[in-house]
């Protein structure tokens, strides 16, 4: 059963991060749309596609911005209290700091797992939408069909398959290329071990072709070690189309990982994206934490707009750091479960650091 100060606490701490919500998601969504309004034009979306394309983007956009956000309350309300003198109240009535954190700490964990269930159960869907209505509608992409572990992709006269693609070394693996004549005849096959993006070109190697003669009518097989072909697919084209993580949930990448890792495939990238499921949502506790520290600080007591301040920058160098371990782990400098927890450890020791000063 809650106190009346434990209710007071979470009630004030929900309606700050309410309107800090509303603010952070108003302000992303207005210079996205000025970003993109151009293309928008550009393609002549209706008004009501765009409408579309935002709420389906709205939910991803909450997952992300939720850490900051709830920094911000949680210091703007301490702030506040600590301004007005009721922490030294509170704490004059035998009040510790500890039991006005319990309620922090329980909207984190809240608030952790309504991030965690959002992002799983609903940012696969909505983002899966709005990237279709942006690659298809607006960049008028072609055609490319991927499923699981195996893509897809049509071109002017050719169809090409892809075992496996892996975006941080720019290689793809068990490729097949069918190129076709004007009358959708197959003229030439060719098939490799694997393809390596160099200087703006593809380099293929252990590669089988097979072509076409005209005079007999008959295929050509020929084999070369190494060999430059005519594939007219960018890295970002064949990025673009294969699922991303943000579109799966965290079962369907674990089966994802399962799968490539039983055709003897790495999947490190994967699984940094997969224990990154489980890590980001923890930032909200971490931020709670974090923010009732630096506002509780008598030293801050009169300074409302520092404590915003220091709230800003601490959430700036965690998503710096976050992303800095992310980076090292998808270039498998760093373990895939260190990359993704080594922030939110390094801040929660900070956010206890500061709470016991």
């Amino acid at each position: 059963m809650m106190s009346l100060i434990e209710k007071y606490l979470t009630k004030e701490i929900v309606k700050y991060f309410g309107i800090v919500l509303l603010t952070v998601v108003g302000i992303y969504l207005a210079v996205d749309f000025f970003q993109r309004i151009d293309n928008f034009l550009e393609a002549g979306l209706p008004f009501l596609k765009i409408v579309s394309f935002y709420q389906f983007k709205i939910p991803l956009i909450i997952v992300q911005i939720a850490p900051v956000c709830i920094l911000l309350s949680v210091s703007i309300f301490f702030g506040l209290m600590n301004k007005n003198n009721e922490i030294i109240a509170l704490k004059s009535s035998g009040v510790s700091i500890f039991y006005l954190l319990r309620p922090v700490v329980m909207i984190g964990l809240l608030l952790s797992t309504l991030i965690f269930l959002l992002s799983e159960l609903v940012v696969p869907i909505t983002i899966s939408k709005a990237n279709r209505i942006w690659n298809v509608e607006v960049k008028k992409k072609s055609a490319i069909i991927s499923k699981g572990k195996n893509i897809w992709i049509k071109g002017n006269r050719v169809i090409c398959h892809i075992t496996y693609y892996n975006s941080e070394k720019t290689t793809i693996l068990g490729v097949t290329l069918n190129f076709f004549d004007n009358d959708f005849k197959l003229t030439r096959r060719v098939d490799a071990k694997r393809g390596v993006f160099k200087n703006g070109k593809w380099i293929f190697y252990e590669i089988i072709e097979q072509k076409l003669d005209k005079e007999s009518n008959n295929y050509r097989v020929t084999f070369y070690e190494e060999r430059e072909e005519p594939f007219h697919f960018l890295p970002e084209d064949i990025k673009r189309v294969i699922k991303k993580s943000e579109e799966m949930s965290f079962l369907e990448l674990l089966a994802y990982i399962k799968n490539i890792e039983n055709e003897g495939y790495d999947a490190s990238v994967y699984k940094v994206d997969l224990y990154a499921k489980l890590a980001f949502p923890f930032a909200s506790l971490i931020m709670c934490l974090v923010g009732a520290g630096i506002s509780s600080r008598s030293k801050l007591k009169e300074s409302l707009s520092a404590i915003i301040f220091y709230g800003i920058c601490i959430a700036f160098f965690y998503w710096i750091f976050y992303s800095f371990c992310l980076s090292l782990g998808y270039g498998e400098m760093l373990p895939p479960f260190m990359a993704t927890w080594a922030a939110n450890v390094i801040f929660f020791c900070f956010g206890v650091l500061v709470l016991l000063k």
